[in-house]
């Protein structure tokens, strides 16, 4: 397995009354497929991971599994705060289909750089999956450095990282990581196009739930070191990054879907995207559109 391109950290849609939405979250795994996306993540944060409940992680898990069919990688988000947790929740995402697990640093309990490492050669010696690392301090109050990624680096059952700092120097430090057995992916929208062009072998994006194809293509010309055509593309999809950082994510990217009729709402803690944004909700929904109708034509042809 080889990570690469564009990859959807997937919303989880919800109904009006709160429950799972099964057939809107397989409306919406389709419309990554038919966008070109490269992999999918189920239950990460962007998919309010802590707020579901064990039955509900597996339908959807299972649910992704059996549409991707193989065609691109099932990550499982199973990164918890205590290491015997993660490794018990690996298992179950090995155990329903998943390809690989995207483990976040644990959240809230602040481990050492020494406290990281022995969590995660933990996990990874357990064996149930093939690990991704996520570093995401802004939410996690832990940041994973670059010296104690490149330890974890050498795990052969470690075969990734997901950094969501858009420092340009965090991704240099991590760039000379890659190889075949490690692929290096922003976690941060906006700064994507140029870690990618840096080198980087592609991003697991919010933006993605519903702009699959756009997202994709920007992917691809930063791949191709199409230098001028993918900044000029970013610039496009910028109103829509920024949209997203209007309040905490998933809650402007859950807005946008339910334009799409795609779900409806979050759970608590987390509200509805303040009315206030609904007329720039709106505006971007559109723009995303045609965006969306541009680029799947190209792949149509």
């Amino acid at each position: 397995m080889r990570l690469s391109g564009s990859i959807t950290a997937l919303a989880t849609p919800f109904t009006a009354a709160g429950e799972i939405d099964l057939e809107a979250w397989q409306r919406l795994l389709q419309l990554q497929l038919e966008g070109g996306i490269q992999g999918v993540v189920v239950a990460g944060s962007t998919g309010e991971a802590a707020a579901l409940y064990d039955a509900e992680f597996d339908a959807l898990l299972r649910s992704a599994v059996e549409i991707a069919s193989g065609r691109i990688p099932v990550l499982a988000g199973t990164g918890l705060s205590n290491t015997a947790k993660t490794i018990e929740q690996t298992r179950r995402a090995a155990a329903l289909g998943a390809d690989a697990a995207l483990v976040v640093t644990p959240p809230y309990v602040r481990p050492t750089q020494a406290g990281l490492i022995a969590h995660y050669h933990a996990i990874a010696d357990d064996g149930a999956l093939p690990l991704v690392l996520y570093n995401v301090p802004g939410r996690t109050g832990c940041d994973l450095l670059p010296d104690t990624a490149a330890a974890l680096a050498a795990h052969e059952r470690i075969v990734g990282i997901k950094e969501a700092r858009s420092e340009p120097e965090r991704m240099q430090a991590l760039l000379p990581l890659r190889g075949d057995g490690f692929a290096v992916l922003s976690g941060d929208d906006p700064s994507c196009a140029r870690a990618i062009l840096a080198g980087a072998d592609g991003v697991i994006s919010v933006a993605s739930n519903v702009a699959p194809a756009a997202m994709h293509k920007l992917c691809a010309l930063a791949q191709t070191g199409k230098t001028a055509e993918a900044e000029d593309w970013n610039a496009k999809l910028q109103p829509l990054f920024d949209f997203l950082n209007i309040e905490p994510n998933p809650i402007p990217v859950k807005a946008l879907l339910a334009l799409q009729e795609i779900g409806s709402g979050l759970r608590l803690p987390l509200l509805p995207l303040s009315s206030g944004h609904a007329a720039r909700a709106g505006e971007i929904s559109a723009g995303i559109r045609a965006l969306e109708l541009s680029c799947r034509d190209m792949l149509a042809a």
